[in-house]
């Protein structure tokens, strides 16, 4: 343990006596040893002028900007769905099927009659829902478990790092198949599978930036002077080890849509008669070899890659916004 640097002046005064814990001095500490950034106590916003570098890193990332508009496009989307569709999804017209694209049906219509764009901008309600609803739940369990592992250590860090190699050892469509059959078809059951299956990087991920972080000097010093675990944790490691986290949810965002979309291909999630990614794909697999019907499986096929594509372009330009060295200093 690295004994902290000798207190002059106002931080004498602010540490006051020996054994005092949780006070503001940890923070003044770390932020007077070396490698820790001048701007402020690490945890601490560092004001306006940070977000605002970051922005101006980011925004100058083309692809990056893309992706943000897809997100954001396909996110108003989700929101004003009931009301910008022109027909009802779930309407179905047997007398109108196969339908290729025109005035009346921008997208054609499906093996039932029903409007394929109504259909699609539905399945892109479903996806945000399931996208990021996953991924919340996913980066709360992780978070958790990853931050506890890396920081105990010990017995903690043995038994949760068992139980993430236990989970990733499953495979994870079968695990999400056997999952949904077992709560049946629905959005939520949909949800718990893949969150059920999808923590384990996060938490491995978190892990790994709290086991390199707890040993910093910042924390050591903090520690030094009777700074308590939670704020050691909620001041110093977690601000510091979350945002590769972040960034990876992001773009897992996209990989969620298409293990939904797997799902429902395989006739296992949505009910049926939901149009949904994966299962208006589905329905369109049969006509694969027939003329003239090629919009029943490219356009949702096109939603499922643009989706993809626009997270994983967010999630890479914020990667590199906050991480300027990724990209050379620019």
């Amino acid at each position: 343990m690295n004994p902290p640097p000798p207190s002059t002046g106002p931080t004498t005064t602010a540490a006051g006596p020996a054994g005092t814990a949780d006070t503001p001095a940890a923070d003044a500490v770390a932020t007077a040893l070396p490698g820790v950034p001048s701007a402020g106590p690490v945890g601490r916003p560092q004001g306006p002028g940070q977000f605002r570098e970051i922005w101006r890193r980011y925004r100058r990332n083309k692809l990056a900007m893309a992706g943000l508009v897809i997100v954001a496009f396909e996110l108003v989307i989700a929101i004003i769905s009931p009301f910008s569709t022109p027909y009802d999804p779930f309407e179905q017209n047997l007398l109108n099927t196969l339908q290729p694209p025109s005035a009346a049906h921008f997208f054609g219509t499906d093996v039932l009659g029903r409007d394929l764009y109504s259909g699609v901008v539905y399945g892109t309600r479903l996806a945000m829902i399931v996208g990021v609803s996953t991924v919340l739940f996913s980066l709360v369990l992780g978070l958790s478990l990853g931050a506890l592992a890396g920081f105990k250590g010990g017995l903690w860090d043995a038994v949760i790092a068992r139980i993430i190699d236990i989970f990733l050892a499953f495979p994870a469509l079968v695990g999400a198949i056997v999952i949904v059959r077992a709560t049946g078809n629905g959005v939520v059951p949909v949800v718990v599978a893949l969150v059920a299956l999808g923590w384990m990087t996060t938490a491995r991920l978190m892990r790994g930036q709290v086991l390199a972080l707890r040993e910093a000097e910042y924390v050591e010093a903090a520690r030094s002077i009777g700074a308590g675990t939670g704020r050691i944790l909620r001041r110093h490691i977690l601000p510091n080890a979350v945002a590769p986290v972040l960034v990876y949810s992001l773009t897992s965002i996209g990989v969620v849509v298409v293990a939904m979309a797997s799902l429902s291909y395989l006739g296992v999630g949505v009910p049926p008669d939901v149009p949904e990614w994966g299962r208006l794909i589905s329905t369109a697999a049969k006509y694969l070899s027939v003329d003239g019907v090629a919009h029943l499986w490219f356009f949702p096929s096109l939603a499922i890659m643009i989706t993809t594509l626009g997270f994983a372009f967010v999630g890479d330009g914020l990667r590199d916004a906050l991480d300027p060295k990724l990209r050379g200093g620019n």
